[in-house]
């Protein structure tokens, strides 16, 4: 059993590794400034239309800033939002989101 769980950490410790790689996440703190009016600055949004990104894996929110950039997701403030983005830019940023603890941690869910 010992061995089982010591096996599950370390398999958990080497994912939680890779899931920033390419993003830095305190470059992404720089870079989130615009995503605070609307996701908060710690990823926990003010209003539920907004959707809460903290603690979310860095893998899906770049694979969804990518998807609105190339307009494969269709929002349109999150397309202005995405457009002058950089491919590391969005790394970055999904790395300071997926950094924080996010909303089930936090204990804030929307009603």
């Amino acid at each position: 059993m010992k061995k089982l769980i010591a096996a599950t950490v370390w398999t958990v410790t080497l994912a939680s590794t890779a899931v920033y790689a390419g993003g830095d996440a305190a470059a992404g703190k720089e870079k989130a400034a615009p995503c605070f009016a609307c996701h908060g600055e710690t990823g926990i949004s003010a209003a539920p239309i907004y959707p809460n990104i903290g603690g979310q894996y860095a893998n899906y929110l770049l694979h969804s800033l990518q998807g609105y950039k190339s307009g494969e997701r269709k929002n349109a403030i999150m397309q202005g939002m995405v457009a002058a983005l950089s491919p590391q830019d969005m790394k970055d940023l999904s790395a300071y989101f997926a950094s924080l603890d996010g909303a089930l941690k936090a204990g804030t869910t929307h009603p």
